[in-house]
């Protein structure tokens, strides 16, 4: 018995040792073709930069997000004459700091973002490997459905769950995903009808492995990186999606500071105090740019057949 745990012990840290040695060669590989895209450097740096303000909002801005003073009514920002420092990016129509409610809005945006593309990867990527590996009546029936959901708009079927759910950030997650996991699930289920039809997956059944074993363990590694590559172009997706619900006032409600509705908030005031509107949408612009950017550096670099020579 001794024997045997010893031996089960040095295949275990023989297996991992080899896990880590392909780990540290991938990653020294993805970092020298990383270099080769300055452009996907640069938004990853200012994705990194609006999640750290969206961490440490407390800390880089002095103003309650939610609470104004009518004395500072739409002032302007400090480089405009009658600005001031404690407003660097001016106020609003209810006397609010803009820059804390802009940096406050990044962890909305931020937390929409991931909680609805991560739900949506969950489900996507499960669904799409059931029905990829099991085909048959179980394939029918799953993209009989995905198919069906995508008929519809995804803004125009986001704001019928909506006003069927009613405004709210649980509600805005529910109706995002509902319609979100569609994505996922056609790239998982026809990478894995792909991957089906490989020597290792035979070689797998012949030594007796379980059908979620071969999935979980030796297909979806092999599928994983058109994933993550898909999950960060749709994260953009999510934040414009997400703001123009809160525009439209269906999504994140006031006073909570959401980008989209501070959009929507500064409408009136577009002539006299463009800054009400311009900064939140300014910031939404240059959030989901990075994301865009950097998610299209990461196709260039994990698909092969786009990589640079």
């Amino acid at each position: 018995m001794a024997t045997t745990t010893a031996q089960t012990d040095a295949t275990w840290r023989y297996t991992w040792g080899i896990r880590w040695r392909l780990w540290r060669r991938n990653s020294g590989e993805f970092w020298r073709d990383l270099k080769k895209h300055p452009a996907a450097i640069i938004g990853g740096v200012v994705i990194i930069l609006y999640v750290l303000a969206a961490i440490f909002a407390p800390q880089i801005t002095w103003h309650n997000p939610e609470l104004g003073n009518l004395r500072n009514r739409l002032l302007p920002p400090v480089w405009m004459e009658g600005g001031s420092w404690d407003f660097p990016l001016g106020a609003d129509a209810q006397g609010r700091d803009i820059y804390t409610r802009v940096v406050y809005g990044a962890r909305v945006s931020l937390a929409v973002g991931v909680l609805a593309v991560g739900i949506s990867v969950i489900v996507g990527v499960a669904l799409g490997a059931l029905a990829g590996y099991s085909r048959g009546r179980v394939d029918d029936v799953i993209s009989r459905f995905a198919d069906l959901l995508m008929a519809f708009p995804f803004l125009i079927f986001a704001i019928g769950m909506m006003a069927f759910l009613g405004p709210g950030f649980t509600n805005l997650i529910l109706a995002l995903t509902f319609k979100g996991w569609v994505e996922f699930f056609r790239l998982a289920r026809g990478e894995i009808i792909s991957e089906k039809t490989r020597e290792y997956v035979e070689a797998a059944r012949v030594t007796g492995r379980k059908h979620w074993q071969i999935i979980v363990h030796e297909m979806l590694p092999n599928i994983v990186q058109s994933i993550f590559v898909l999950t960060t172009l749709r994260m953009g997706f999510m934040i414009v999606t997400e703001a123009s619900l809160s525009f439209l006032g269906l999504g994140i409600q006031p006073p909570t500071p959401a980008w989209g509705s501070m959009v929507a908030e500064g409408r009136n005031y577009l002539l006299n105090a463009w800054w009400v509107s311009t900064m939140p949408g300014l910031a939404i612009v240059g959030l989901v740019l990075a994301i865009n950017v950097f998610g299209e550096g990461l196709r260039d670099i994990l698909d092969p057949r786009l990589k640079i020579e």
